[in-house]
């Protein structure tokens, strides 16, 4: 018999209690990665994901080994992986993090699930982050979180007695169906990487933070980088949170407030990673439905979406900022947040294009694509949660604002390079005879702008706007910030007493995720 450790989303030996538990138990271990097809037929997945995956599994392989073990790569569906492994040895566990991923990986979750119940073979999970399952409501969220990050971490096994199991070869990506998918400055994958991008952060990068995250130039630099390895688990969430909080004391100490205060910045958003995630984690189909209903159909389909989603993709809209953006995601797999809400914004009001086809094409681009992060933010970028205010932002105030001088513009769209600093940023407004001198051709050498974008906000803001006064629209979202909405241990929901009259609280919110037979708690919860 032997102790399964199915690795998913939690690529890392340290800080992980399926592993701890799994080693503590006695028995042969084998840890699992299953390579699953269908996973990467999912319209999100792509080539660079893929890649950064492949690093961080090797990563994880080589810690494995230095403790005794190593890790076991397995093709197919994970029920039927896992019924081979049960048939040939016999699984007396199966040990797993909870997962808030795709809807894909939910079904995929319940399959396991019933397979597991079906053969009698105990599943036990432990919390990943700060997202709970069958939670308690929001109220007190924060706190619980808060409790979570500073309890103490798990220590690496230091040895593990190993299964004897052979390994799979890792299909390459073709064999998978993805696509070519340059991306010459994607960042490196594995926990290696992302303890030396957390370190660098931590140490010296993130001094600026505060002021210059909302720069994509800037940004680069001085924010952490270390999303991507938070999406794949190679970092902890606990051991990047209590991290952050040593450098803020020590920055501190040290008189360099403003450093301090950065890093403190850089905490609270770890806060809003996990809240976010909290929102798929509670409602698994949110990558298929907007979450305030009323806002189903506010897009129509047209014939043009195809071209239009396209054209915005691939960095060919017309505005040389939103342009600029666009490829530098391409050719990075990163882009500092703000403006990937820009990006997304543009793509909801001024082509007022349905957010799904978008959000999957988002996903794609992103190395640090995060589900649980990414559809809530893309409905609210795109105005139809019902529950936050439309922000439509001018991509040419964004322009100015962001890159003044034209840096990262004249970086990305180069035919545009030897435009001066005054048409830069609206090249359609310049004189004729300067774009000839500069050997600009507008449609030909770089496209016309796709709309007007001040026409286009109008247009958007009243759409959007309009659908707030249809019956029963204030009802539904006072639910929806009821269910969701942030809010600090013990306060209540944002609104007055009398705006949630007649708005049942929930003193449980049962996730449809619903919790595996659960061992005694790892993750400082023994």
């Amino acid at each position: 018999m032997i102790e399964v450790v199915w690795f998913k989303r939690d690529l890392r030996v340290h800080d992980h209690a399926p592993l701890a538990a799994a080693c503590a138990g006695g028995r042969p271990v084998a840890p699992l990665y299953i390579i699953e097809p269908e996973l990467w037929r999912q319209a999100e997945m792509a080539g660079r994901h893929y890649a950064f995956l492949a690093e961080s599994l090797a990563d994880l392989d080589a810690a494995l080994r230095a403790r005794g073990g190593r890790l076991i790569v397995r093709v197919g569906e994970a029920v039927d992986v896992l019924a081979e492994l049960h048939a040939a040895q016999g699984i007396a566990a199966l040990h797993a993090h909870e997962e808030t991923g795709l809807f894909w990986t939910y079904e995929r979750d319940r399959a396991v699930r019933r397979w597991a119940r079906r053969a009698g073979v105990p599943v036990f999970e432990s919390r990943q982050h700060g997202v709970a399952r069958a939670h308690d409501g929001r109220d007190g969220w924060a706190a619980r979180w808060e409790a979570q990050m500073r309890a103490p971490r798990i220590p690496a096994p230091e040895t593990i007695r190993m299964a004897e199991l052979d390994s799979h070869e890792a299909p390459d990506a073709a064999a998978l169906s993805l696509a070519i998918d340059p991306c010459p400055e994607r960042q490196w994958g594995g926990r290696a990487e992302g303890v030396a991008l957390l370190r660098s952060f931590l140490d010296a990068r993130g001094r600026t933070y505060r002021r210059a995250m909302a720069s994509p130039l800037e940004g680069a630099q001085a924010c952490s980088r270390v999303s991507a390895h938070l999406a794949l688990g190679c970092l902890s969430m606990r051991e990047t949170y209590q991290a952050a909080l040593r450098a803020k004391a020590r920055w501190r100490d040290a008189g360099d407030e403003m450093f301090a205060q950065s890093v403190a910045s850089f905490a609270s958003r770890l806060h809003w990673h996990c809240h976010f995630i909290q929102k798929l984690e509670d409602e698994p189909d949110l990558e298929r439905r907007a979450l305030h209903p009323a806002y189903e159909g506010l897009r129509p389909a047209r014939a043009d979406d195809a071209a239009v989603v396209a054209a915005w993709a691939e960095g060919r809209t017309g505005f040389p900022f939103v342009d600029a953006c666009m490829r530098a995601l391409a050719a990075t797999g990163w882009l500092n947040f703000r403006m990937r809400s820009m990006v997304t914004a543009f793509s909801a009001y001024h082509l007022w294009r349905d957010w799904r086809a978008p959000a999957q094409t988002l996903a794609r681009m992103f190395t640090d694509f995060e589900p649980g992060i990414h559809y809530p933010q893309v409905q609210m970028q795109s105005g139809v949660t019902g529950v936050n205010t439309a922000r439509i932002y001018n991509p040419v105030k964004q322009s100015h604002d962001q890159d003044p001088t034209g840096a990262f513009i004249r970086c990305w769209v180069p035919e545009l390079a030897a435009l001066p600093d005054e048409w830069l940023h609206e090249p359609w407004r310049a004189p004729r005879d300067t774009l000839t001198a500069r050997g600009v051709a507008l449609g030909r050498t770089y496209p016309e702008r796709l709309v007007d974008h001040e026409q286009a906000a109008r247009a958007a803001r009243e759409r959007v706007y309009a659908v707030r006064g249809e019956a029963g629209f204030r009802r539904t979202a006072l639910a929806i910030q009821e269910k969701h909405g942030s809010r600090k241990s013990g306060l209540p929901p944002t609104g007055s007493a009398s705006s949630r009259r007649g708005v049942a609280r929930r003193t449980r919110t049962p996730s449809p995720q619903l919790p595996l037979d659960f061992a005694p708690r790892g993750e400082g919860e023994r």
